[in-house]
């Protein structure tokens, strides 16, 4: 999380006391993995303003996802990034999944169609059909320190997340 944003909001969550507590870890475990055993799943949140962390996330990360705008460039972004992935993963073998994220609300823009048809051609990446629009509710909720389906557990966000959680964790929501 090298802007911090999931850590401002992780402390805006506990300063209001929302449960459950979501515990942050400290960057330092992407080198010392064995300490986060027992711990289930972790979530890595890391850009590519950080390349060492980004590349130690990858190298034990066991499934990437992969959020990608619908655009021309985003889609060329994936591919490189894929290229990336490809350079760096060796014989490891990672579940590389990839979405639309903030797609078009409205239904005659086609930008979200068009980039879910290339994003399904690119090699080494699965696409997710579920998909998570451009919607004020996600930036809401993030601001309050709450997720979608916390602050508006009926709402369109809401739902677009619960689908593309129940892709993500089918063995878990099923």
């Amino acid at each position: 999380d090298p802007q911090s944003t999931l850590s401002d909001v992780l402390e805006v969550r506990r300063e209001e006391g929302y449960e459950p507590t979501v515990e942050r870890l400290d960057s330092s475990l992407l080198y010392e993995p064995e300490l986060l055993g027992g711990r289930g799943d972790v979530l890595i949140d890391v850009g590519t303003a950080s390349m060492d962390h980004l590349r130690q996330a990858l190298s034990i990360a066991h499934r990437v996802l992969v959020p990608v705008p619908p655009s021309q460039a985003d889609i060329w972004s994936t591919q490189r990034f894929l290229r990336f992935l490809e350079s760096i993963a060796g014989k490891k073998q990672l579940e590389v999944l990839g979405f639309i994220n903030r797609g078009d609300t409205h239904r005659s823009v086609r930008e979200s169609d068009e980039a879910a048809a290339a994003l399904v051609s690119l090699p080494g990446i699965r696409y997710l059909k579920p998909r998570l629009s451009q919607r004020t509710a996600y930036r809401r909720s993030f601001s309050e320190g709450l997720a979608v389906f916390e602050q508006e557990p009926r709402g369109k966000g809401a739902a677009e997340w619960n689908a593309l959680a129940a892709v993500l964790y089918a063995d878990i929501l099923a």
